[in-house]
């Protein structure tokens, strides 16, 4: 397996960093265009794989010759946000980003499968998957993997238990409109609302929903990059490993949730074909409402998209 991550910032970095320690690949390639910078980084990364174990193979690069015939390609590039900046404020600058990117991408691996993380995470998946042209399944996004997690962290948080015995669902759009689940969501096999009040839940999903913003507004200089690696991570894995996971992630919707034609938020089995299948919920009435309304925000941001 040949993984290439776009963009060395804190997020492409340290995914390029949890893939080569977890040797989830047998040669990483981190790209970026600032001169020196991947090689650098790629160069100390690789000089830790004696204490780390790992046999994967780390290059850094400028162009895109190094990345031919990846596996699979994870973008992460495009302007972070900064305090006071709402994810739809980068989606001028980041469209042109990941068009340009997906553009290089597909002269030297035309049958990869590409991973988005950058924000906002929605449109830049749909625009990835326009400009090229591959198959919707494989091309998907990082989002709902990242929410579920902060979610159940701070469920667990709340609770004073293990966050491994916390099983939960974010669905919807990578923002504000996302749609956590407490009715799906389990401690242990119990239930949620049978822990916690629904003013403690209504609290820990508002937090959710503003955790990006909590960490950009922390850091000020930067956005996450923690979480958002290990949730790249997560869905790597299931993909080199064909492991097949439920996860909640950005995939192309046919008539799921009765959507059709757009990128969302969905629980789907991920494995080494990219999206094998999308698990559609039984939704109550103030859930389907709420994950309509993540939709048409949704929509609306793509529909600013000019390619």
């Amino acid at each position: 397996m040949k993984i290439t991550v776009i963009g060395a910032g804190h997020v492409g970095a340290t995914t390029a960093q949890r893939i080569v320690d977890r040797e989830l690949a047998n040669e990483c390639v981190l790209v970026d265009i600032v001169e020196g910078i991947p090689q650098g980084k790629a160069l100390d990364m690789w000089e830790s794989t004696p204490c780390s174990g790992s046999d994967c193979r780390i290059i850094g690069t400028n162009t895109y010759e190094e990345t031919a015939n990846s596996d699979l390609v994870i973008i992460t590039a495009g302007l972070a946000r900064k305090p006071g900046m709402s994810r739809d404020d980068l989606l001028a600058k980041n469209v042109q980003i990941v068009k340009s990117v997906t553009e290089q991408v597909m002269k030297f691996s035309p049958n990869t499968m590409i991973l988005v993380v950058s924000n906002p995470l929605d449109a830049m998946v749909y625009t990835a998957q326009k400009i090229s042209g591959l198959p919707h399944k494989r091309v998907f996004g990082m989002a709902g993997v990242l929410d579920t997690s902060r979610y159940r962290s701070f469920i667990a948080l709340e609770l004073g238990v293990s966050s491994k015995d916390i099983q939960a669902l974010v669905l919807g759009g990578h923002g504000d409109t996302m749609v956590p689940l407490p009715r799906y969501t389990m401690v242990g096999g119990i239930p949620l609302p049978e822990l916690l009040s629904q003013e403690q839940i209504d609290a820990i999903v508002e937090r959710t929903r503003k955790g990006g913003s909590e960490i950009v507004g922390l850091l000020k200089t930067g956005s996450a990059y923690y979480a958002t690696s290990a949730a790249v991570a997560e869905m790597v894995e299931s993909v080199v490993k064909d492991k097949k996971r439920i996860l909640p992630c950005a995939a192309y919707l046919q008539g799921e949730y009765g959507l059709s034609g757009i990128y969302l938020g969905v629980p789907i089995k991920i494995g080494k074909d990219g999206v094998e299948q999308v698990f559609e919920l039984k939704l109550n009435a103030e859930e389907k409402a709420a994950l309509e309304n993540s939709a048409k925000a949704v929509r609306e941001l793509t529909a600013k998209i000019n390619l």
